[in-house]
């Protein structure tokens, strides 16, 4: 697949937010301007797990939504390193193992910034984490956000990746703007 959407043609997303202890995600399909919520929730493991396990428990969940839903790509948050290295560094163990599930299911992974979200879903690169996900719900005719936030962040991903790759929406959106 390349790495944009042809107009019209329907394709089904899996967003992730990715963690250790909460995995969110959100499996939508995308086809001229419109959305359809397949699927969504989180994948989550025990505080007390082992971490090699708990990493192990990721890539089993992953790996089976990817054959259940059969996405044709997966957006996944890019890593940003806060003050806290350590979480950082679980972050990315466990995100390692979702982009492997996807590598070995043959899925293309396309990464975005919080920022480039934010612009997607709400139209502003510094918007708040509320009006995120009051767009997610709006966006997908929901009613009520996700829970736990996870969820709505994987489900903005997975929006943000429909947005980004050359759907109807970003062109007209772009052509409005000039």
């Amino acid at each position: 697949m390349s790495n944009y959407i042809k107009v019209g043609v329907k394709v089904r997303i899996l967003g992730i937010d990715p963690g250790y202890a909460i995995v969110g995600y959100g499996i939508i399909e995308h086809q001229s301007c419109k959305f359809s919520v397949i699927n969504f929730g989180a994948v989550t493991t025990p505080a007390g797990m082992d971490f090699p396990k708990r990493l192990k428990s990721i890539y089993d969940d992953i790996t089976y939504l990817i054959e259940t839903h059969k996405p044709e790509c997966i957006a996944i948050e890019k890593l940003y390193f806060n003050t806290n290295t350590t979480t950082a560094i679980d972050v990315a163990q466990a995100r390692g193992v979702i982009v492997l599930a996807a590598q070995n299911a043959g899925i293309e992974v396309f990464e975005y910034t919080p920022l480039q979200v934010k612009q997607a879903v709400t139209g502003y690169g510094r918007a708040e984490k509320f009006q995120v996900m009051d767009m997610v719900k709006n966006l997908l005719k929901l009613k009520a956000v996700p829970k736990p936030d996870d969820t709505a962040d994987a489900l903005a991903l997975a929006i943000c990746h429909a947005h980004y790759s050359g759907s109807n929406y970003c062109k007209i959106y772009t052509e409005a703007r000039k």
